[in-house]
């Protein structure tokens, strides 16, 4: 069955993703190929659905190291399956709810700043006088903690 014997370019226009990316995912550990008698690589059918699965999980911000670890959890000899599907987005649930708490605070504390475009300091709530902050850690502790905050809640 040809199918069984998919070629990389096939593979690529199929899914959407170039054949160079398709080499960088089988070089994470994403996906895996065999070669013919003429050396040449060839995936299985089921690759169509990882790299499917590969990119709704970025779509949604999951590193390539977490979706590598997620995959490595199936079987190697099938498609992921709903059920499947399910299992793992389940697993990035709690991470993703913690992006969208902390890009909803994003999105409200600069309301103000982009509505009138004066960056006021008197009203900013991230201006950082004197690098008061510094003491509480590198990167926008401000934001970063308020985003602590509702994954807590």
């Amino acid at each position: 069955m040809p199918e069984a014997n998919l070629t990389p370019g096939r593979v690529a226009e199929r899914s959407g993703v170039s054949v160079p990316t398709l080499h960088f995912y089988e070089s994470k550990g994403l996906i895996r190929s065999w070669r013919n008698a003429g050396n040449q690589r060839r995936y299985k059918p089921d690759v169509m659905r990882r790299i499917a699965v590969i990119k709704a999980a970025q779509k949604v911000g999951i590193s390539l190291e977490e979706i590598r670890a997620a995959l490595a959890t199936l079987p190697d000899e099938r498609a992921p399956t709903q059920k499947d599907w399910e299992r793992l987005s389940r697993r990035w649930r709690g991470e993703l709810d913690a992006k969208i708490a902390y890009l909803t605070r994003l999105r409200d504390t600069f309301t103000g700043c982009i509505g009138c475009g004066c960056l006021s300091m008197k009203n900013c709530p991230i201006y950082n006088e004197g690098d008061k902050l510094a003491a509480q850690g590198p990167g926008a502790v401000v934001l970063e903690s308020a985003a602590d905050a509702a994954r807590r809640s």
